[in-house]
């Protein structure tokens, strides 16, 4: 259960290496959060990955997960559940594709669509089941801002988080009065690890940054979270720009 100040006591990060889930988990372990679970494939990045918020004071461990076996899901994840309470779900992992590539190679841009979005139905189903019967609990999803209007640079990646986004806007209303909170949370371009040496781009944030959106957005019990907050402003702007002039923006 969640404590007298509305923080999560236990956390389940689905995508257990990613560098947003992990900032959110260490964001977590300091206001209260003691019990972790990192789900993903088995790796030694994984078990650092544990070591080091272990290191932080918290009770970890890690699960086998793959967004791509949907199929095992429901064992791997109900499981958990049954063993234990769980008071938040971080929805974290995804991949990002190569555009150029994924137009080249059809499978490719199929396993982008596969993780991104039919591995996050199964897994999101399951989750908010699992916390549904625990009459409690938040389920965070990461979004993304290229998911609201198609890009001609990402739209294959685009296109797996606009169905990532809709599906967990229709499950949060599902949801509605049944003790679970579903948040959305829509980042623009992350500066990591993954991402260095890229191009700067505007309104760009840090794994840092999103997850102390999360935690604000958590408190607030939000239902849509942007990050940086002004992205809100900007895309709203640019879902009304005709479709003519927008292919001929630098975005």
């Amino acid at each position: 259960m969640k404590d007298a100040f509305g923080a999560p006591q236990s956390l389940l990060v689905l995508g257990g290496t990613s560098e947003i889930g992990l900032a959110t988990a260490r964001r977590l372990i300091s206001r209260r959060t003691r019990t972790v679970r990192l789900a993903g494939r088995p790796s030694p990045a994984l078990e650092r990955a544990a070591a080091e918020l272990r290191a932080l004071g918290a009770d970890v461990r890690t699960l086998a997960f793959d967004a791509l076996t949907p199929e095992s899901h429901e064992t791997t994840l109900g499981g958990l559940f049954a063993e234990e309470d769980i008071d938040m779900v971080l929805m974290a992992f995804g991949v990002p594709g190569d555009q150029a590539r994924d137009e080249e190679e059809p499978l490719s841009a199929v396993r982008v669509a596969q993780t991104n979005y039919t591995g996050a139905v199964s897994a999101g189903l399951v989750c908010a089941g699992a916390l549904q019967a625990q009459g409690h609990g938040s389920l965070v999803v990461l979004s993304s801002v290229a998911g609201e209007r198609a890009r001609r640079a990402d739209f294959i990646y685009g296109s797996s988080k606009a169905g990532l986004d809709t599906f967990a806007q229709g499950l949060g209303d599902a949801l509605q009065g049944t003790g679970v909170q579903v948040m959305v949370v829509r980042p623009g371009f992350v500066r990591s690890k993954k991402t260095a040496g890229l191009p700067e781009t505007p309104l760009e944030t840090t794994p840092e940054a999103v997850a102390d959106a999360i935690v604000t957005g958590l408190r607030r019990r939000s239902e849509t979270v942007w990050v940086p907050g002004s992205l809100r402003v900007v895309m709203s702007a640019l879902r009304h720009v005709p479709r003519p002039l927008f292919r001929r923006l630098p975005v």
